[in-house]
């Protein structure tokens, strides 16, 4: 059973990656996710709001001893100024490639397009297979239209692409007014891989202290809907790799997602409800499947259940909705009469 593929130019022994969670914090996990046996892993992402902390943090250090006696220089701190606040992560990142056989992807959140540059080559020297650029922004300004905030992705690929050799994949958000020319603007920009797609993480009320706290929850299957579809219209239609994410829970969720069209299918919500070993269940899984259909590699799956290029996608996409809504009526309707 040959389960090899390629993601962002990178081969890889499987199709499963374990995206950015706790789990990657330690080189420990990192290492545990590789001996089960997944593709690639994406390390936990680098905020540049926690770089900048670390470097005034840093800062206030060696400015309290800038008076000292320049013979006691083993009394400073062992401060890498060169890589700034980044340091601790780019140590992980360098254990972590170190550590295992398979591709290591970090994964960066940055603020400014300078911030974007100088990080994104920092991650590369330090050993990065490749780069998962993560512009996850809330657009709170009700005054900022929507046009704006592409053009912002579309420039942060420009300056990440320039900044490194290395592949670049961009992590999207499913809320865009037209989703499928974002992925079209991205790819023209050079983006070597679109990963789709981010959840977005909302607040909680807390009706007994008055409050408004952070509200994480792992992902289900049911959430996986929007990223099939998506892949499943997007695969001839771009020529970036196309990585689907949310919504992984079994390894019937991993062969949905390449049927539609998925290089590689990532997760991180079933690794942390079962562990790490879990990856194991998921290929053992989607092995069976491929077995019992008569499937001799992960290419003959892939993109069974695309669209296609000559299927108009807005017109799969409203007959779509008519049936599930027909559907639902028989389903329920019955139901709804009696009660």
């Amino acid at each position: 059973m040959d389960l090899a593929t390629t993601y962002l130019g990178l081969p890889l022994r499987n199709p499963l990656v374990a995206s950015a969670s706790p789990l990657s914090q330690t080189v420990a996990g990192v290492r545990a996710l590789a001996d089960a046996g997944v593709g690639a892993v994406v390390l936990y992402s680098l905020f540049e709001e926690q770089i900048r902390r670390q470097e005034i943090a840093d800062f206030e250090i060696v400015a309290m001893h800038e008076d000292s006696f320049g013979e006691a220089t083993s009394y400073f701190p062992d401060v890498d100024i060169a890589a700034g606040g980044a340091t601790p992560y780019l140590r992980h990142l360098e254990k972590s490639v170190a550590a295992v056989d398979i591709p290591v992807i970090a994964s960066l959140n940055g603020v400014n397009l300078e911030g974007w540059a100088q990080c994104a080559r920092q991650l590369q020297d330090s050993g990065a297979a490749a780069l998962e650029v993560n512009p996850y922004a809330v657009p709170g300004d009700t005054r900022v239209a929507g046009a704006v905030i592409e053009e912002r992705h579309v420039e942060i690929v420009h300056t990440v692409k320039d900044a490194v050799s290395i592949p670049v994949a961009v992590k999207l958000s499913p809320f865009f007014s037209a989703t499928g020319t974002m992925c079209r603007d991205l790819d023209a920009a050079g983006a070597d891989g679109l990963v789709l797609f981010n959840r977005f993480l909302q607040p909680d009320i807390d009706i007994e202290a008055l409050a408004v706290g952070p509200a994480v929850t792992l992902s289900s299957p049911v959430e996986s809907g929007i990223a099939r579809t998506w892949i499943a219209i997007l695969r001839g239609r771009v020529a970036a790799s196309l990585a689907a994410t949310t919504g992984v829970e079994s390894g019937a969720d991993v062969v949905k997602y390449l049927l539609a069209g998925a290089d590689v299918v990532m997760t991180a919500s079933s690794l942390m409800r079962h562990g790490p070993a879990y990856a194991a269940t998921l290929l053992t899984e989607l092995t069976a499947w491929m077995e019992r259909k008569g499937f001799a590699s992960v290419a003959d799956v892939r993109g069974l259940l695309a669209l296609g290029d000559e299927v108009d996608a807005a017109a799969y996409e409203r007959a779509g909705y008519v049936a599930a809504l027909t559907h639902a009526k028989d389903m329920y309707g019955d139901f709804l009469v009696r009660n």
